[in-house]
């Protein structure tokens, strides 16, 4: 327990010093609130928008192959264009880690920046449009947050910092049991697994309680507020270039 509370507290409060073994700087604890963003945004897309994911595509291929079998709780329309526009965020994400492959900080502000502006385009569609869980809204608002989501996926994976993936938690909840001693391992990164599991179980129970009991677009604002903070925490970090800024070994 002591091990995972350590390991925990060194992804939220990292050492921020230039040292080069201090690989991933101030990359971990964002990593940890864009995880956060992926369990509001996932939240609001599958209560509201009903039973699709703009984030976990694992889900989305599950519910494609549910709708061809002829289930009527599942809509086929809807999954491919959230796995579509997945796609194509993930896409715009390669784009940025060859802009700036040369500086982790500024890739990841990037990001941030391009799914801030989206995730706040879907908040307005929520307060504009009527009916926006239905219709064309409906459309529109899964691609701008699928947009959003798969550029977060190809940021997250080109920083490469370890088991902070953002949206996806398989691996690292195999990790957990597959490296824990009981299993014969040493329990590494244990913490920072399980932050990353709770990190994603508290944004979509938050986002799920906004959603089911408060303003129907709430979870969007919620994200969109922490992806504006995020990117303000990076913007003075990504102005100098100490070693975890290059590409992660």
């Amino acid at each position: 327990m002591i091990t995972a509370l350590r390991d925990a507290w060194a992804t939220l409060v990292p050492d921020l010093s230039d040292r080069p073994e201090n690989r991933h700087g101030p990359l971990p604890p964002l990593l940890v609130a864009l995880t956060v963003v992926t369990g509001l945004v996932d939240a609001f897309s599958y209560l509201v928008l009903g039973r699709v994911f703009v984030a976990n595509m694992t889900g989305n291929v599950v519910f494609i192959a549910f709708a061809l079998a002829g289930s009527p709780d599942f809509y086929l329309a809807a999954s491919l264009t959230a796995l579509a526009a997945f796609a194509l965020g993930a896409l715009l994400g390669g784009r940025l880690g060859v802009r700036f492959a040369a500086h982790r900080g500024r890739l990841l502000l990037a990001a941030l920046a391009a799914e801030a502006v989206l995730v706040l385009a879907a908040y307005l569609c929520c307060l504009l449009l009527p009916h926006a869980e239905s219709g064309h809204a409906r459309y529109v608002l899964v691609v701008l947050l699928g947009l959003a989501m798969g550029a977060q996926n190809a940021a997250a994976r080109r920083l490469a910092v370890p088991d902070l993936t953002t949206t996806v938690l398989t691996l690292t909840i195999t990790g957990i049991a597959a490296d824990s001693r009981l299993a014969g391992g040493s329990d590494s990164r244990i913490g920072r697994r399980l932050l990353s599991a709770l990190s994603m179980f508290l944004g979509a129970l938050v986002g799920g309680l906004a959603a089911l009991h408060g303003r129907t677009g709430l979870p969007l604002l919620l994200a969109a507020v922490l992806l504006v903070l995020a990117a303000a925490a990076l913007a003075r970090p990504s102005r100098s270039t100490p070693p975890w800024t290059r590409t992660a070994a």
